[in-house]
């Protein structure tokens, strides 16, 4: 039986992207997801696509109660959480001198405190258990920081770092998992507002599927309970950076 069977998975940003190609390759192998994002009405069709072993939550990640409720709403329904996926993410982006300081906040909050907030909500669960596997989706840019992206960069970099000291504080206990995605197709582009920098994007990277991911994602929550698979990075093929 696969490793997947046993396992007990929340991802948030599971209503479009990465975060709903990750929760469809957990699902199709068998494994118990739930799903969380803010758009209820899109997980509500998601979940019901996919079938049994597949519940959601509407969860607001800058919200800490919501998410600590996510993870409650998950163990009483499927007993335990096993694995914590923080998917949920925003990339507005534009050039510092702009000054888009609500875009600032906005990413700040999601990317880094959405982030946290789902670490300090599953985090005594596992430790208590003495297992479990967190799997934060960083980015390229958490490696290399683009002309436009400062603030994007800068929330990225923030989820190596934490990840990272996550890694150090729970050795032998919880399983991190980092993985940076290069471009991928999502809406994560089409939604920023500077409308120049998204198509400077959109006409300078091929795209490859979410699924590319979520294969990754797969791949690390399967290895043996002694193996971490702590950094991921995919990308394009024809990506420099």
């Amino acid at each position: 039986m696969s490793k997947i069977n046993q396992t007990v998975t929340i991802v948030t940003g599971a209503s479009s992207g990465i975060g709903e190609a990750i929760a469809r390759e957990l699902a199709n192998a068998g494994g118990k997801v739930m799903l969380a994002a803010r758009r209820e009405d899109r997980l509500k069709e998601l979940a019901t696509e996919l079938g049994d072993g597949v519940a959601y939550h509407a969860t607001d990640v800058t919200d800490v109660d919501q998410t600590r409720a996510l993870v409650q709403a998950t163990i009483a329904k499927f007993g335990q959480v096993d694995v914590f996926i923080n998917n949920a993410g925003v990339m507005p982006v534009s050039p510092l001198i702009d000054l888009k300081l609500d875009d600032w906040n906005t990413a700040i909050d999601v990317n880094i405190r959405g982030v946290l907030h789902g670490i300090a909500a599953v985090l005594p669960h596992l430790m208590e258990r003495g297992s479990g596997h967190v799997i934060n989706i960083g980015s390229v840019a958490s490696l290399h920081v683009f002309p436009n992206f400062g603030v994007y960069c800068g929330t990225k970099f923030a989820v190596k770092a934490i990840s990272e000291a996550l890694r150090k504080e729970t050795l032998g206990k919880v399983r991190v998992t980092t993985i940076y995605p290069g471009a991928v197709e999502s809406e994560l582009i089409t939604a920023s507002n500077d409308q120049q920098t998204g198509e400077q994007v959109e006409e300078s990277f091929s795209f490859i599927s979410p699924t590319a991911i979520s294969r990754a994602v797969l791949y690390a929550i399967e290895q043996p309970d002694d193996v971490s698979v702590n950094e991921i990075v995919v990308r394009p093929s024809d990506q420099e950076l």
